[in-house]
């Protein structure tokens, strides 16, 4: 098993993380629909918001695993936040950073991995969305841009979420 490489700007990507206020967080309809959504639309069993902490990969949202969290050294998505791009492995089986991972070997038993980082505006690749099956699988070119559309979408939320429960600046001066 290779374990994931830190990026190069893991303190900035840290301290965006930990700026929206998300991790260890109750669960969010906005967050589960998305989740939800993708794990229909491409008939998986699993399918992730998944954040990547200094030890570990946290779910914001989850379908089909109970895990809430699993550590940062066996996970996918710590390798997924290394590039902009769509990681997709077709066969774990067949990819020697992950055919001795114990989430392949064990439990839920990972054939099949794709993760679209979420990149938010100021640059930092934060998770993923992914998608995950017990069975090897390929992703067309629409599949990718449906993925990275969903994606998107939970970027999208990330930032509301963080314009929304942000408190407002002091508003030293203001009389009311």
């Amino acid at each position: 098993m290779q374990e994931p490489a830190l990026p190069a700007n893991e303190d900035e990507r840290l301290q965006a993380l930990r700026q929206l206020l998300i991790l260890d967080t109750p669960p969010e309809e906005r967050f589960d629909r998305i989740v939800a959504f993708a794990a229909q639309e491409f008939d998986m069993p699993i399918a992730l918001i998944s954040l990547v902490d200094a030890q570990r990969q946290w779910f914001k949202a989850r379908v089909g695993l109970d895990a809430e969290e699993t550590g940062r050294d066996v996970s996918f998505c710590a390798h997924a936040i290394l590039t902009d791009e769509t990681m997709v492995v077709p066969d774990t089986a067949h990819d020697q950073r992950f055919a001795d991972n114990p989430l392949v070997t064990g439990g839920p038993g990972i054939q099949f991995y794709a993760g679209a980082p979420l990149k938010l505006p100021d640059g930092q690749n934060i998770g993923t969305l992914c998608i995950i099956d017990q069975q090897p699988r390929t992703l067309d070119r629409v599949d990718l841009a449906i993925l990275a559309s969903l994606r998107d979408l939970a970027v999208e939320e990330l930032v509301r979420r963080e314009a929304h429960d942000t408190p407002p600046e002091d508003k030293k001066g203001d009389t009311a």
